[in-house]
């Protein structure tokens, strides 16, 4: 069972087992003469493979693994398919293992190392435990304890990378422990600890992904959270002059909410022969035009808007496909509108000049 998994970046290049500075490790893996030791490296969010060796006679071995100064890196040992030691090497370290092939290990010469060895051998007992329950109501119990313990040590080691292991650790492929929106917080708050000491580590900018893609889920749940006080999911985006514009502070009976790309020439098209006629139909009647472009190019959109002269409000966060306002209202195609009637979402999406207009005249007669 895999206990954690790191979001993938681009791989650096792979550090080689060596003769030069770095990390010496010094093992004994009893009785095990001659037999094949794989030292592999967590390349972010896969194991490589950095050599295999062959232990002597008493079952001993040793390799120096490359480790640049102030870059701790994960390295695993390896016999056949058991995993006989976790290890967090520094620069400068020499750390002696103590292994046998059922994976028991004793980890000298490393804080780290001993550090990591603890923390995945209480997940160890944790997901032992949780594989014998049967009642549902312990299971849950056993896992807010251990949730909350996890919490607790997160906290407690702010500059160590052994809260990575932590904070990606999972029940199962699909169960993560840190599964809350609000775990985002957990995760910033490590991950700004962790690049003041480790800046260029890769394990802590592969955090810092997860990390923002946490805090999106987190701002489209309150997005969505306080939608349900207004009546729909509420929109701040700046205008063409840099103003935030809030969808909520529009002050009319009817807004349609627009989405479009003004680089696409059918799409400006239809801005111009379908929705500025609209606007000058229905604007009287209490119709207001909430325009959200994706576009990426604000200059160019704002060229478009004013060689346009559209008169409604427009709007562009300049994230494009990112932004969250086309998840917040599931929008799938380009363009595509959202009428809002006093409040409320009347309907989740209406394309084409027809449709438009038969729902705006039954709604402002």
């Amino acid at each position: 069972m895999k206990n954690f998994n790191l979001l993938a970046i681009p791989a650096a290049l792979l550090l080689a087992v060596s003769c030069g500075s770095g990390a010496t490790v010094n093992g004994k893996l009893s009785d095990a003469p001659e037999a094949k030791v794989v030292v592999k490296l967590l390349d972010v969010n896969r194991l490589t493979v950095l050599d295999t060796l062959t232990t002597g006679k008493d079952g001993s071995f040793r390799c120096k693994v490359e480790v640049a100064e102030g870059d701790p890196e994960f390295v695993y040992l390896f016999h056949n398919d058991t995993k006989i030691a976790s290890l967090l090497l520094e620069s400068g370290d020499n750390v002696k293992v103590e292994a046998d092939t059922l994976g028991n290990c004793i980890v000298t010469g490393s804080e780290n190392s001993s550090k990591l060895s603890e923390v995945e051998a209480r997940s160890a007992r944790f997901l032992g435990e949780m594989n014998r329950i049967t009642d549902t109501r312990e299971f849950v119990r056993k896992y807010i304890a251990y949730y909350r313990e996890s919490v607790k040590y997160v906290m407690s080691n702010p500059y160590s990378l052994t809260v990575i292991p932590v904070l990606y650790e999972n029940l199962g492929d699909y169960a993560p422990v840190f599964a809350q929106a609000t775990d985002a917080l957990h995760f910033r708050a490590a991950c700004d600890s962790l690049k003041t000491v480790y800046p260029d580590s890769r394990y802590v900018k592969a955090l810092e992904k997860e990390t923002a893609r946490r805090e999106q889920e987190l701002k489209v749940q309150n997005e969505l959270m306080q939608a349900s006080s207004i009546g729909f999911p509420d929109l701040k985006m700046p205008d063409v002059k840099g103003v935030d514009c809030k969808l909520s502070d529009v002050n009319a009976k009817v807004v349609l909410v627009n989405f479009w790309d003004s680089a696409d020439p059918i799409q400006c098209m239809f801005t111009k022969e379908v929705l500025v006629p609209l606007y000058q139909d229905y604007h009287k009647r209490g119709l207001e035009i909430y325009s959200v472009s994706l576009d990426t190019d604000k200059a160019h959109w704002a060229s478009v808007v004013s060689g346009q002269g559209l008169p409604w409000i427009n709007v562009n966060d300049g994230k494009g496909a990112a932004s969250p306002s086309l998840r917040v209202y599931n929008v799938q195609t380009l363009p595509s509108s959202v009428l809002i009637c006093d409040g409320t979402v009347i309907s989740s999406s209406i394309q084409g000049e027809t449709g438009l207009r038969r729902e705006l005249s039954r709604l402002l007669k």
